[in-house]
């Protein structure tokens, strides 16, 4: 019984960190008091990872396919402005590297549908077999952070943000073009050790 009590307390602890962490992302405005610990690290090391899943990558045999994406694989390359107007995007996500536990080092997928609502602050993709939702926060005149959750499958809801460390996403918001733009996802909790979002606005319908 008493362990019974003590998984039981430990179950509302994590339930109420869980909601307290919901509630800093929807209240700050600074993206450094809503992230949790783990991605405040995650953001300082975005280069590393990002380096890191280039190399292993390239040396997988992806050198011609990652040269392809040109500047959409450059760390080092952006341009100012990274807010993305609200509206529809084509999206696609690029993943480099392995940690491990995969043994393919890039992966290229299709592109899916995305869409950025309430002036920029929101960013989900809405189909796919995993999907995002989270808030953009604004950081400096040549990044974004974004900060939100993955789902998986034919779930209809996400996760709080910093309820599931598995689920939390953090990733570098930059426009490479003046109708592209990126988000660079360090070390996920899956697989890659980077993970690149490509957002170009989707075409008008005819």
């Amino acid at each position: 019984m008493r362990a019974g009590r003590l998984i039981l307390g430990a179950t509302i602890a994590v339930m109420a960190l869980g909601s307290s962490q919901a509630r800093r992302v929807q209240e700050a405005s600074d993206w450094r008091l809503a992230a949790t610990e783990e991605d405040r690290v995650r953001i300082r090391g975005w280069r590393t990872a990002w380096i890191k899943g280039l190399a292993q990558a390239r040396g997988g045999g992806a050198a011609a396919d990652i040269a392809a994406l040109g500047l959409l694989a450059d760390p080092d390359h952006s341009i100012a402005g990274p807010e993305l107007p609200d509206g529809e995007y084509r999206c696609r996500t690029i993943k480099m590297g392995t940690q491990g536990r995969a043994t393919l080092t890039y992966v290229a997928y299709p592109y899916f549908r995305c869409r950025v609502s309430q002036k920029g602050a929101q960013l989900a993709k809405i189909d796919g077999s995993q999907r995002l939702s989270g808030r953009i926060y604004p950081d400096t005149d040549a990044r974004s952070i974004f900060l939100g959750t993955l789902i998986l499958g034919d779930e209809e809801r996400s996760y709080a943000y910093g309820r599931d460390r598995a689920r939390d996403m953090a990733g570098v918001v930059e426009r490479i073009e003046p109708q592209r733009w990126r988000i660079a996802f360090p070390f996920p909790a899956y697989e890659s050790v980077v993970d690149i979002l490509e957002l170009v606005p989707a075409a008008p319908a005819p």
